[in-house]
């Protein structure tokens, strides 16, 4: 599959100029049947991130100005774009220490950038040096990608994923040899929030103690799992959502771009899943459909409290992350029915339609008087599941209680 640093992917051709704009194509083989293949080359450069100027300026700043710290953390979301100005600010520190040597960040081969992520433990060993083409492979391909893409590029999606100490160790290891290019060695530990305590301590004092000429960026969406010790030595990046216009740039000629850009909320990996997929009625909209019409039907029949426990039980079979962007979804559609409730129907850019389901009637039911009780249910749900909650009991309590709100009369 890899070829001198170039990857050979089967790309649908409608879809081609959408996603890999922003990436060096090479085009080596003929057109087959609706589908080219490519070679594709990844550069890693500021100008092939979407969005993020602000963010862009800030740390190019940092680093013309020699105030790079150490120790960075960068928050947000994946598809937010925090890897790639990761590798974006890595390559801006080699090349102003050796322009020669730059490139080679482009294809993740230079040997003075090292990575640590989240890896499953095989035969008592949980290192991710062993999975690192792996991760190389996943970048190349998507560098907005997310930790369920990880887990499931390696096809273990029920496997227990995080960062150990003895990958800490390892790292440890890894930056007592000298730097091969003489210049700066950068570490980026992706996800880190996956780091368990032990691994954590470790971290700990590498950052308190970094070996000379040594940069390290730890890449979360959020420092809720990240040791306040760690946090105090760190300097704050955080990463914000994308705007929509320049999601919608990067969704030129894509049909219903602008309601893809708006659900995908400011997230590029979402948003080209949407469009890879074509995604109309997803599974969220089914799951979200099927909770609220048991929720009306509650207060007659009591009995489809029921359906609402299997309800749960199926959401809680997917893994924390999903289940979270699952409930981010409804606080999202929620909110749209109530703009649509109050006449603000052009900015609702997404109307539930799937199997009947009658938006403008249910949004007569979401309101001033309910909305912020079902919000709050909702956040308080994806706080307890983040932090390891029951997610079944969690859930079917968060689905029960919407019977109540959603029947409140509006003041």
């Amino acid at each position: 599959m890899l070829r001198d640093g170039h990857y050979n992917l089967k790309l649908n051709v409608g879809i081609f100029d959408i996603f890999f704009k922003n990436l060096k194509i090479e085009i080596f083989h003929h057109q087959t049947s609706n589908f080219l293949l490519f070679s594709i080359f990844v550069i890693m450069k500021w100008e092939q991130i979407i969005g993020q100027q602000s963010v862009k300026n800030l740390l190019k700043d940092s680093i013309r100005d020699s105030r790079v710290g150490h120790a960075q953390l960068f928050v947000g979301e994946e598809g937010f774009g925090v890897l790639p100005l990761a590798l974006a600010m890595a390559q801006e520190i080699f090349e102003k220490e050796n322009p020669a040597s730059a490139h080679k960040i482009e294809n993740l081969n230079h040997l003075d950038l090292h990575f640590s992520f989240p890896v499953f433990t095989e035969k008592n060993v949980s290192l991710s040096k062993r999975f690192f083409d792996n991760f190389r492979e996943m970048v190349l391909q998507n560098p907005y990608a997310s930790f369920d893409d990880w887990t499931s590029f390696l096809e273990s999606e029920n496997k227990q994923f995080f960062i150990s100490a003895d990958e800490a160790e390892d790292i440890g290891q890894r930056f007592t040899l000298k730097s091969f290019e003489g210049g700066s060695k950068i570490l980026i530990v992706w996800r880190a929030d996956k780091m368990n305590d032990a691994a954590a301590n470790k971290i700990l004092k590498f950052l308190e103690e970094p070996p000379k000429n040594t940069y390290i960026i730890l890449c979360a969406p959020s420092t809720n799992d990240i040791l306040p010790t760690i946090l105090s030595r760190c300097q704050l990046v955080n990463i914000p959502r994308i705007n929509d216009e320049d999601i919608l740039k990067s969704l030129q000629n894509v049909e219903a771009a602008k309601e893809i850009a708006y659900e995908s909320q400011g997230d590029w990996n979402l948003a080209k899943s949407l469009s890879e997929n074509n995604v109309v009625t997803s599974e969220f909209e089914t799951l979200f459909i099927q909770w609220v019409r048991n929720a009306f039907q509650a207060k007659k029949k009591p009995e489809v409290l029921r359906e609402i426990v299997k309800w749960a039980r199926q959401i809680s079979e997917w893994n924390r992350e999903k289940q979270m962007k699952f409930l981010n979804y409804c606080i999202e559609i929620f909110r749209l029915a109530m703009l649509q409730n109050y006449g603000n129907d052009n900015l609702v850019y997404k109307k539930l339609s799937e199997g009947n389901f009658n938006w403008s009637a249910f949004s007569k039911f979401i309101h001033g008087a309910n909305i912020v009780s079902i919000v709050e249910e909702i956040t308080d749900a994806s706080y307890h599941i983040s932090r390891n909650a029951n997610s079944k009991i969690v859930l079917t309590d968060m689905g029960i209680k919407l019977t109540r709100y959603i029947h409140k009369a509006s003041s």
